[in-house]
């Protein structure tokens, strides 16, 4: 007898749908102890077994069939980019130098053939500045270059507009666009308070720090009003760089808030907000500092009819002094009382000395004599000082002669922590350029690498023709040309693309001198050949950035936009040179102690 077995009585299990491949995936790299499988765990298994045989029934699934699932919710369509596109020739340039931006070459360079990884920056600040937007094939490409490269966010993620964060929605590979830190900060036009505190409140931190930058150009007391709403509850690093922020639009009015600062919970929030304070010359803390540095400092009245400034540092880093931001500790190497008495000229206005001093010019006060050797220190604090309150006028006068013998590049006196370079950035464009230039003229290129990366781009004739001048008289002695690669590099980027037919005699091989380095002519060479092909194809780029003819009303190229390009240019290139100068030089630690 034949037994039927009803579908009611014995029926068909269910299918169960497969857990979700990304949650396997996360419980995998986790651990099931800290992350439960989204899987079913039969008695007597234990939960990775059974998030392994998941697994291995979900790539099944994935190789044998899909089943039929209810379609998804389509994705909103990408937003609008009202920009004008690439002309075609920079749209090719621009595939090309992404496709081949993962070459990256390593150890020295050899070649004639340009760098083309360090022609992208350049190529993305000149486009931006045109008001381009990308090409919308090239956007993938793009979005995987930033993420590559920190450096190229802000020019890449602005040239790729508003699609650029529509597709990052989609891939969690591109989530760094969403998260506010590249491109530049933009506010929208009217937009309603109410929604700039909800973006505020509710935002990542790094959407937070570009709202309060973003609200403070525009209206600095706007910003520092809401940044007050949450101070109290923010936490201590994330304070420390809100208040830092506050640095690029400073003003008086910010006066208060930073007063109130000062008596923050962390050290390093109340030595920031005293940095900020006295970087305002009219402000409390300012003339706190200046009252005491000048019972310090002043004119000896035992010498005479000769001029000689009396040092008398402090015995004690009262309460007062430390509130106002003064360290009492001082680092390992470093006597008390003179790590107390550069905080102090450090935070002191440079204006007051001149009165402290007679009314002498900051020349003639730097040149005046200082007893007891401390004169290095004394001098230290006011580079520290002329840097933080940019005085150019005090910086010319510490920076001295460059060509003077006592210069011997950035080797200050012995003990010594001043920095030449960050000198030099207080200096107007054109005055640093030519500084530099007197500099290499005299003591040649080994001392001169991190001032050349601070210098405006591309680098003015003078300085231009110093450096070329400078290589040359390398060539002729008989090194090899890698012992000045980063100087060459920075060349590439900085030197103006019209001097590269100027340059092109001296791409020959010439005879190598006695007891020149083995092979030293054809090497300089190459590094020539290449220097010129860079040079050329740097103004072959710009070109091709040209709008064409019928852009605009007049058949020709905006010459506003021609400028805002150059100067992007410029940025971009003299913050590479800076960067790559960093990587070559070992800098003094950023931490007050150094100008």
């Amino acid at each position: 007898m034949t037994t039927t077995t009803s579908p009611e009585t014995n029926p068909t299990p269910p299918a169960t749908a497969p857990a979700p491949w990304p949650d396997l995936v996360s419980a995998a790299l986790l651990g099931t102890e800290r992350r439960r499988p989204p899987v079913a765990v039969r008695p007597g298994q234990s939960a990775a077994a059974a998030l392994l045989d998941a697994a291995a029934v979900s790539t099944v699934r994935r190789r044998a069939a899909l089943r039929p699932a209810p379609a998804g919710e389509r994705p909103a369509p990408a937003p609008d980019d009202p920009r004008p596109p690439l002309p075609l020739p920079a749209r090719r340039r621009l595939a090309l130098l992404l496709a081949d931006r993962g070459d990256t070459g390593g150890g020295s360079r050899r070649g004639a053939a340009p760098d083309l990884t360090e022609l992208l920056p350049q190529w993305l600040a000149a486009a931006g500045a045109y008001g381009y937007r990308a090409p919308e094939a090239l956007l993938p490409a793009l979005l995987d270059a930033a993420r590559a490269r920190t450096d190229l966010r802000p020019a890449a993620l602005a040239l790729a507009g508003p699609r650029a964060l529509w597709l990052a929605r989609l891939n969690d590979a591109w989530k760094f666009a969403l998260r506010g830190t590249g491109g530049a900060a933009v506010l929208p036009e009217g937009e309603a308070p109410e929604e700039i505190a909800r973006r505020w409140e509710e935002g990542l931190f790094a959407e937070r720090v570009a709202l309060l930058t973003a609200v403070r150009r525009r209206d600095p007391e706007a910003g520092r009003d809401l940044l007050a709403t949450t101070w109290s509850t923010e936490r201590a690093e994330d304070r420390l760089m809100f208040l830092d922020s506050l640095r690029e639009e400073l003003t008086a009015g910010d006066e208060p808030f930073l007063e109130q600062a000062l008596s923050d919970r962390s050290r390093t929030v109340r030595a920031t907000a005293a940095e900020l304070l006295s970087a305002l010359p009219g402000s409390a803390l300012a003339a706190r500092m200046a009252q005491r540095a000048q019972v310090c400092v002043g004119l000896d009245p035992a010498a005479g009819p000769e001029a000689v400034i009396r040092v008398e540092p402090p015995r004690e880093c009262d309460a007062g002094m430390q509130r106002d931001g003064v360290v009492s500790k001082p680092p390992s190497g470093r006597g008390e009382r003179s790590w107390w008495l550069g905080q102090l000229v450090e935070a002191t206005p440079l204006g007051g000395w001149e009165a402290r001093f007679g009314g002498r010019a900051p020349e003639e006060i730097v040149a005046l004599p200082v007893a007891d050797n401390w004169r290095t220190e004394l001098h230290d604090a006011w580079c520290r000082a002329a840097v933080r309150q940019r005085d150019a006028a005090w910086a010319r006068a510490l920076l001295g002669v460059p060509g003077a013998p006592s210069r011997t590049g950035e080797v200050a006196p012995a003990g010594s922590s001043r920095d030449l370079t960050k000198l030099l950035t207080v200096l107007p464009d054109g005055e640093r350029a030519g500084w530099v230039a007197e500099f290499i003229a005299a003591h040649g290129l080994s001392d001169a690498f991190r001032m050349l990366g601070v210098c405006a781009v591309p680098w003015a004739e003078p300085l231009g023709r110093s450096v070329v001048d400078a290589l040359d008289i390398a060539r002729d002695a008989g090194s090899y040309p890698w012992s000045f690669s980063g100087v060459m590099g920075l060349a590439e980027r900085c030197l103006d693309p019209a001097a590269a037919d100027r340059l092109a005699m001296l791409t020959a091989v010439t005879d190598e001198p006695e007891g020149a380095s083995p092979g030293s002519g054809g090497y300089w060479s190459e590094a020539f050949q290449r220097l010129v092909g860079t040079l050329r194809l740097r103004a072959t780029m710009r070109a091709e950035l040209l709008p064409p003819p019928d852009a605009g009303t007049t058949g020709g190229s905006d010459p506003t936009a021609d400028a805002a390009a150059s100067r992007a240019v410029a940025d971009a290139d003299t913050a590479a040179g800076a960067g790559t100068a960093g990587c070559a030089t070992t800098a003094a630690p950023d931490d007050g102690s150094a100008p």
